[in-house]
């Protein structure tokens, strides 16, 4: 198998992004993973840390088609959606497409919304594709949701449901840079911009549509092997019995956990998996997947710790 061209793929994106943002590598090669598996990203970290930026690099970087909803507390699922109006002239109905219809949506502050309004997501989540009025309009193979939200609990936020958090492939911590990386980010934007576009910052349309096709065609083909399959299974099984978790992995986080090590094997070189590939991606897809049992609460044990505590268990195979 030819890793050289996906290996230029994941270059250059990587190049053009670090136009934009600094110090972020691991989330964007884990913001590409979920896209070559077909999954969707929930980004998590304080305010004016990059995330909306971040998510605007990707897509401007590689031609995808960038929908953005600010979800707000007044936000209905027809703004996200669409809704059919009347036309006088055609004495018909016609669509007016919400955000949604995009190849990346941006879903901005996505806990700001009410239930009814975050549920609008999940069918085009879930199968990539919404209904309105009875009428099923395909979103295409290439839609992605990135989501971000802040950790910090502020009045007026609505928890995300858990069917929801359940259809992001990986739920990513975006946390404050470093020092010296916070001087390189003022350097690079100290300068007052009015503007915030590609154009601004200089981002290149660099991969297609037909290069995430082969790429995801690729991924596809690494070689996870049986010992590793059976460590995937291992570590989801060991969530649903352990006492600071009350409700653990599902079977489809088994699933999700084996897809996403192949995709991440190939972004990051190589045709197979190795078992830093599995743990490497864990706590990012579990982290929201697990639900702690009070006695985890009392302690303040957080999932991130019981994750670890998990593949500190949980032997690996050499």
């Amino acid at each position: 198998m030819d890793l050289k061209p996906l290996e230029s793929i994941t270059r250059v994106i990587l190049g053009e992004i670090d136009k934009v943002i600094v110090g972020q590598t691991q989330n964007i090669k884990l913001m590409l993973t979920s896209l070559l598996c077909g999954g969707h990203v929930l980004l998590e970290g304080p305010p004016g840390s990059g995330k909306t930026l971040m998510a605007q690099a990707f897509a401007w970087s590689m031609s995808l088609k960038f929908g953005r909803i600010q979800f707000t507390p007044d936000l209905m699922p027809g703004d996200v959606l669409g809704t059919n109006l009347f036309n006088f002239q055609t004495n018909s109905f016609v669509l007016t497409q919400g955000p949604i219809f995009a190849q990346l949506l941006l879903a901005d502050e996505i806990n700001r919304a009410p239930p009814k309004t975050q549920a609008a997501l999940l069918e085009a989540m879930g199968e990539r594709r919404v209904t309105i009025d009875r009428q099923t309009y395909d979103l295409g193979e290439e839609f992605m949701v990135v989501a971000t939200q802040n950790p910090i609990e502020q009045q007026g936020t609505y928890p995300l449901p858990e069917a929801q958090l359940d259809r992001f492939l990986f739920k990513l911590k975006v946390d404050y840079p470093t020092e010296a990386e916070e001087l390189e980010i003022v350097r690079r934007h100290g300068q007052g911009q009015t503007r915030r576009d590609q154009a601004t910052y200089g981002v290149t349309e660099v991969v297609n549509r037909e290069h995430l096709l082969y790429a995801r065609a690729v991924a596809r083909q690494i070689k996870l092997s049986p010992e590793l399959e059976a460590y995937v299974v291992a570590l989801a099984r060991a969530t649903r019995g352990h006492p600071l978790i009350e409700t653990g992995a599902s079977t489809r986080a088994a699933t999700l956990l084996a897809t996403a090590a192949r995709a991440y094997a190939a972004v990051t070189g190589r045709d197979y998996v190795i078992p830093d590939d599995v743990k490497a991606l864990t706590p990012s897809l579990l982290r929201h997947r697990l639900v702690l049992s009070p006695a985890a609460d009392i302690e303040g044990v957080t999932p991130d710790q019981a994750v670890l505590e998990l593949l500190n268990q949980t032997p690996a195979p050499r």
